[in-house]
């Protein structure tokens, strides 16, 4: 009877119902597609600090300094390579200080850290071409060519040209911990504890392709040739070093032997992390201590615009339309019940208690939300896919991000700006949560609804016939 019942008011009333059902859809769709985009967000900023803290890095220990002297040497040709010049000079962050590396090991013993590895990021600068050739042309009978007074200087252009690379020194006794944790071999191998000494390199896939390097291959730095024992997947973030080295390797480039300018903590649980940072700032009250929540907060660029206006006016704008579905049903639900004066009054005249009156006034409110929810997540579903297809990739940009400086005399660092695709996640608990609202908007509209419908007497139908 009930559900007879509640079909053929439905049907009888199907322009209404059209009408409460789009309008609990409309909102529920909006606050699908903006929770989504918003879940896109936090994932996009779950994957940059990913890329830059890895797995297991939970907290990154630096001291702000001067950092150290640039190192390098010039490298001229023989023979008739004699004109031409190759550089590479090694440089620490301006920013960043040395310190001694048994810091890590001090860090690791403190409470609530599981682990903790030092590396030293650097910045690899290298020159290379042909220096500018300085001639003077023979003057009348000037002898053995020798330049006069008169004689004009011919200046060759050179052809110099400058690259910059970012090195990391990897503690090859704990690689899960530390920049490589972050990244995925695409060829060759990772570090063994065995490579702490060796000239062995790994290097990330945008770099090996744009030189040209492969396993097996060396690449030369500082004058040291380093075989590539491993070479990383491509990262479309954009974000880890060009180069990882074995640490104590990378502290002979930099002329920094047993000195580290990073520690990298893993925390013994996610409920941990706070205790651990507070501890690493008591121990050495000088460290700048960063967890992946504050590095969020350094995070600039459209990510973070995307984000603080996902989390602040998408929510506000989800919640109004939300509201506004819900009263507009509330609304209609009453105007309704206001014109079924005849009808419950007639339920009630031939026995129908005012709790089953209500009870089906509610029936009908909830199925319209169940309706209403279910053309809303197909709204927001379909909200998500074209903010997906159609939203450009969003920008983070990071500075001093792994270490990196700017050119000599500067001082200055570089900022790392990352490039993320936004994807709109609609998840299994974002529908449930969706059913959930039109559930309970169907349901404060009955409530409503139902009150009304209490309160009608049967004489109030016998007046109206009347």
């Amino acid at each position: 009877m009930f559900f007879r019942y509640l079909a053929r008011e439905l049907r009888r009333r199907s322009k209404q119902a059209l009408v409460v059902s789009l309008g609990l859809a409309v909102g529920i769709g909006l606050v699908v597609a903006v929770t989504a985009m918003a879940t896109g967000v936090q994932q996009a900023q779950g994957t940059v600090l990913h890329s830059l803290y890895g797995v297991g890095t939970d907290i990154t220990v630096t001291r702000s300094g001067t950092g150290g002297p640039p190192t390098g040497r010039f490298q001229v040709g023989a023979g008739s390579d004699r004109k031409r010049i190759s550089r590479d000079q090694v440089l620490t962050s301006p920013g960043q200080a040395s310190f001694d590396a048994s810091e890590a090991d001090t860090i690791a013993k403190l409470d609530g850290v599981a682990g903790g590895v030092g590396g030293l990021d650097l910045s690899l600068i290298h020159l290379n071409g042909k220096l500018p050739k300085i001639s003077f042309p023979r003057q009348g009978a000037a002898s053995a060519g020798a330049p006069t007074a008169q004689s004009s200087a011919v200046v060759t252009p050179g052809q110099l040209k400058v690259s910059t690379s970012s090195v990391a020194g990897i503690d090859t006794s704990n690689v899960s911990i530390g920049p490589l944790s972050a990244t995925q071999l695409a060829q060759g191998r990772t570090f063994a504890p065995s490579d702490a000494k060796r000239d062995v390199a790994i290097l990330d896939a945008s770099f090996a392709k744009q030189k040209g390097l492969g396993v097996g291959d060396t690449i030369t730095i500082g004058g040291t040739s380093f075989t590539i024992v491993g070479i990383t997947s491509p990262s479309a973030q954009g974000a880890g070093s060009d180069i990882y080295l074995p640490l104590t390797r990378a502290q002979a480039l930099a002329h920094a032997k047993g000195r580290i300018n990073t520690v990298y903590v893993k925390a013994t649980s996610s409920t941990t992390i706070t205790t651990a940072k507070h501890a690493i700032m008591q121990a050495d009250p000088n460290a700048t201590v960063s967890t992946s929540s504050d590095l969020a907060k350094q995070v600039t660029g459209s990510l973070s615009s995307a984000s603080n206006l996902a989390s602040k006016l998408g929510s506000w704008l989800s919640i109004a339309a939300l509201v506004t579905a819900v009263a507009l049903a509330t609304l209609l639900t009453l105007a309704a019940v206001g014109r079924r004066v005849r009808e419950i009054g007639t339920l009630k005249a031939i026995g129908w208690r005012t709790r089953r009156v209500v009870g089906q006034v509610m029936g009908e409110t909830l199925v319209l939300g169940l309706i209403g929810g279910a053309v809303g997540i197909g709204l927001g579903i379909a909200g998500a896919w074209i903010v997906t297809k159609v939203a450009p990739s969003l920008t983070a940009t990071v500075s001093s991000a792994q270490g990196l400086v700017g050119p000599p005399g500067t001082g200055n660092p570089f900022s790392r700006t990352i490039s993320v695709a936004l994807h709109a996640s609609v998840t299994p608990s974002l529908v449930a949560t969706a059913v959930g609202l039109s559930l309970a908007g169907g349901a404060i509209a009955g409530l409503f609804g139902g009150w009304r419908a209490a309160r009608m007497r049967p004489a109030d139908a016998i007046r109206q016939v009347v």
